[in-house]
């Protein structure tokens, strides 16, 4: 007569040499997705945070190239820039504004005879 001991295993009772052979398989598979969803992690968070390459090397670059919004070889305007800092909060909006004052020149879209007005 055998007694119950409440854990399930014994003669007859355990996962097995295959049970076994599976669990390790499995596990190893899972430490090694998670080990390269880790290094796809890092490279992605890294890679985002690099500036944008600017200069005639640059081509493939966001916002570079022919058809691009400025042409061959030209990075962010300084209105954009001056963008990215505020939002960044590096600047507060009355320095921002006080800024993009001083980038427009007086005729330009902003200013008399832009666009709206004639």
């Amino acid at each position: 007569m055998r007694h119950w001991h409440g854990n399930g295993f014994g003669p007859g009772h355990g996962p097995g040499n295959w049970g076994l052979a599976v669990m390790a398989f499995v596990t190893l598979l899972v430490v090694v997705v998670l080990v390269l969803l880790a290094i796809a992690l890092f490279r992605y968070i890294t890679r985002s945070r690099q500036p944008l390459p600017h200069g005639p090397g640059a081509a493939g670059a966001p916002g570079v190239g022919p058809g691009g919004p400025h042409g061959w070889g030209h990075g962010p305007t300084p209105e954009q820039v001056l963008a990215d800092r505020f939002a960044r909060g590096e600047i507060d909006a009355e320095e921002y504004r006080h800024r993009l004052e001083t980038l427009r020149p007086p005729g330009g879209p902003s200013g008399p005879g832009g666009p709206g007005e004639g």
